[in-house]
């Protein structure tokens, strides 16, 4: 049976991870015996990334800590907490 994300065929562990990243793991892991050359091209791709979108390393944390709570709860030291409500919502209570 065949695995597709959108119009994506996914074959291997790494390939969901680079569809959930949205790049691919190469670029923040490296691969062996890149060059300076070819490690300094990845450490400022990844820099453009992050600032574009200076959110990720939290929503990867967040990611890794979920996958982690659902299949191995073992190793999860307290419950993660789930959101109730989305962040920033107007509709809060006001202190008399």
């Amino acid at each position: 049976m065949k695995s597709f994300i959108g119009i994506h065929q996914v074959v291997s562990a790494d390939d969901y991870i680079e569809l959930a990243l949205g790049t691919p793991i190469e670029l923040w892991l490296g691969v062996e015996a890149e060059s300076e050359m070819e490690r300094a091209a990845r450490e400022d791709a990844a820099r453009d990334i992050l600032a574009d979108n200076p959110h990720l390393p939290d929503t990867v944390a967040r990611i890794a800590a979920e996958a982690i709570d659902a299949h191995m709860p073992e190793l999860s030291v307290v419950p993660l907490p789930r959101p109730a409500a989305r962040r920033g919502s107007t509709n809060r209570a006001v202190a008399a």
